[in-house]
């Protein structure tokens, strides 16, 4: 997909959504996956790292991911967009929501960016199509993590400390398609986390987490991000 190009999907009565994100973006593919699961048409365009411009445009400030309504109105708050994809037709994010499956989402989430974002760069994502747009991220996460080269380096200590979380998800997975049997707000929060993971070349999902991410993709008809 190419920086700016939105990817299309159309919808009998020509009304499409747009969402404007990043490709490595997890809050961004909380609402893709909704919208594919639902088979809503979405319309997707990647942003610019640096391009500041069209956030504030649209809502004021730089922020992703951006959600255009039908109607032309913008809205914040992936989860907030979550409710209100799921809310059109017939919801399937019905299932059971556990308290401990959150917990183990928050926990993932605080370690992660150690192991995703010093990668993101290397795998030739639309979002840094541009030098100007690759070294703003670069700048961005070097004033946000320190030496990105260095977490590349500390790599295995960062997988070493992470796995207690992911071995205590998979004792928590109950379906391969649905991590507390059917779909739920849960698995918004999960396979994201999962999908930027999986770009760490070096780290191996439990079994049962394996199987959850692979399936659950499948569902989505995305494919995974590339593996550095």
């Amino acid at each position: 997909m190419q920086a700016g190009t939105p990817r299309k999907k159309e919808s009998r009565n020509g009304a499409v959504m747009r969402l404007y994100m990043f490709e490595h973006c997890s809050l961004c593919f909380r609402v893709r996956m909704t919208a594919a699961l639902k088979r809503l048409p979405l319309q997707e365009t990647v942003v610019l790292d640096d391009d500041s411009g069209t956030m504030t445009d649209l809502v004021g400030r730089r922020q992703i991911p951006i959600l255009v309504k039908d109607s032309g109105q913008p809205m914040l708050e992936s989860m907030d967009m979550v409710s209100y994809i799921d809310g059109i037709g017939d919801p399937i994010l019905v299932g059971c929501e556990r308290t401990e499956i959150a917990e183990r989402a928050e926990s993932i989430l605080s370690q992660a960016p150690s192991l995703t974002q010093p990668r993101y760069p290397l795998l030739r994502l639309p979002e840094f199509a541009t030098p100007a747009a690759l070294e703003h991220y670069n700048l961005r996460k070097r004033k946000m993590l320190g030496d990105l080269a260095e977490l590349l380096a500390n790599t295995r200590r960062y997988i070493d400390e992470l796995m207690p979380d992911l071995e205590e998800l998979g004792d928590l997975v109950e379906s391969e398609s649905a991590i507390n049997g059917r779909l739920s707000r849960d698995d918004v929060r999960v396979l994201p986390l999962l999908r930027s993971l999986a770009v760490v070349k070096e780290l191996r999902f439990p079994k049962k987490v394996m199987d959850y991410f692979e399936t659950m993709m499948k569902r989505t008809g995305y494919r995974p991000l590339p593996v550095v």
